[in-house]
């Protein structure tokens, strides 16, 4: 049995502005900052084997603010595990793409990364993960469109929400039977302090 903690990364300016990120690469703002300062510490508490995080600096830089209170744990960098390829909607809001394609956009080629290509690559990671840290405890940090769609293929039937909380935190057990979500979004670290 693997245990994964996916954790997505802090908050954006663009969260706040309801910019599609995708695969842009936009910074934790300071109140991004300091959510991850929180999740580091909720995780610090427990024993936490290795760490894995999207390349993208909102992610990467959430990874490292937790792996800096869990000194000994291993720290690497997965492209697989990158936001989805928003096309092009990334960098744009609701009304600027409405204004610009029309109320039906959703239904227009925006070239967006294909679900079987984004389940593939999120599979195949946790495939790679169970091979290599059977029984271990692992960290992920990566993105809300990305995670909600590995959560729903890992947990067939959970009908696990779209909206994944900045800097929630879910647990997942691996097992070779059946996978077992323990958690699911908790976010109860933000209400430990005013962020």
């Amino acid at each position: 049995m693997t245990t994964i903690a996916f954790i997505r990364h802090g908050v954006t300016a663009w969260n706040k502005e309801g910019r599609a990120q995708g695969k842009t690469d936009v910074p934790l703002d300071e109140e991004g900052i300091l959510m991850a300062e929180r999740v580091a510490e909720r995780m610090e508490k427990e024993h936490w084997d290795v760490i894995y995080t999207s390349p993208l600096i909102r992610a990467k830089r959430t990874a490292e603010i937790i792996a800096e209170k869990l000194p000994e744990i291993n720290f690497n960098t997965d492209i697989r595990l990158g936001e989805i390829g928003g096309g092009l909607i990334e960098g744009t809001t609701e009304q600027e793409r409405v204004d610009k394609w029309g109320l039906n956009w959703r239904e227009q080629d925006m070239g967006f990364e294909k679900e079987d290509v984004i389940i593939a690559r999120g599979l195949s990671f946790i495939e790679d993960i169970q091979k290599a840290h059977r029984g271990k405890k692992v960290i992920v940090v990566s993105h809300g469109g990305f995670l909600a769609r590995v959560f729903n293929a890992l947990i067939p039937g959970g009908e696990f929400s779209n909206d994944i909380g900045n800097t929630s935190v879910t647990i997942v057990e691996l097992k070779d039977e059946k996978n077992h979500c323990h958690l699911f979004n908790c976010m109860k670290h933000l209400e430990m302090r005013e962020v």
